[in-house]
């Protein structure tokens, strides 16, 4: 029998003498290219990338509805939740990028996520379509823009309730892809087109990504003093001039 210590031992000299341990000497620049920045591009207010006029003022109305203003907070619609979706799904959420999307396709539990062979710009294209076809037909012509706020409020609670179908697209499906997109377009880094004047945060009190929080660690229940800072900074700095 080969004792463990010294196989282990003829092993490590074999390898020595092979070309599997041969350093190579790097001389001037690295035989790789480092990974390629993917800092995030400032999306600022502006045309619509992605929505119709028509679709863009559902949508200002929805996410008004979804998050509405009070006299110390501005609502959804203020705080660029719109523009925020807008951005997203003429980008690679919008495609469903890095996804697996060829099915099957089976209606599942909640607890398993979205299982349906829309991404979410044809679902958002879809549902805006049929919610306004809905209101048309079962709300005196109007379109759901046009609706008074009690109004909408209430055909939203019929849709998260199930009691209103779509023909086209799951009715609930869209009402939950709001309820994950609009909050997130009122608390993401303004970066992205919503929290415009970082309102979420504001009203949270979250202070963003300030490089240092170690003397406020341990100091609970007091509001923090200075105002959120985005990953753009703040737009009352100004570079230093000298």
């Amino acid at each position: 029998m080969i004792h463990r210590r010294k196989f282990l031992l003829s092993t490590a000299i074999w390898l020595a003498g092979t070309s599997l341990t041969r350093a190579t000497v790097i001389r001037n620049d690295m035989p790789w290219d480092p990974f390629p920045s993917s800092a995030p591009q400032m999306e600022r207010p502006g045309p619509w990338q992605f929505f119709t006029a028509d679709e863009a003022r559902t949508m200002e109305a929805i996410v008004d509805r979804i998050i509405p203003p009070d006299p110390e907070t501005p609502g959804g619609k203020d705080a660029g939740c719109a523009v925020f979706i807008d951005r997203q799904l003429k980008g690679p959420y919008g495609s469903s990028e890095g996804l697996y999307m060829l099915g099957p396709f089976i209606k599942g539990t909640k607890e398993q996520g979205p299982q349906s062979s829309l991404t979410p710009a044809e679902l958002y294209r879809k549902g805006l379509a049929a919610l306004d076809t809905y209101c048309k037909v079962n709300r005196g012509g109007k379109a759901f823009a046009d609706l008074s706020t009690d109004e909408q409020d209430d055909v939203l609670k019929q849709i998260e309730a199930g009691k209103i179908k779509f023909d086209e697209v799951d009715a609930e499906g869209f009402f939950s892809a709001l309820l994950q997109n609009v909050p997130e377009g009122f608390f993401s880094d303004p970066i992205h087109g919503g929290n415009r004047d970082m309102a979420g945060w504001k009203m949270i009190g979250f202070p963003g990504i300030r490089y240092d929080y170690r003397d406020w660690v341990n100091r609970h229940n007091e509001r923090y003093p200075y105002p959120p800072v985005g990953i753009g900074g703040r737009s009352d700095w100004t570079p230093r001039k000298g």
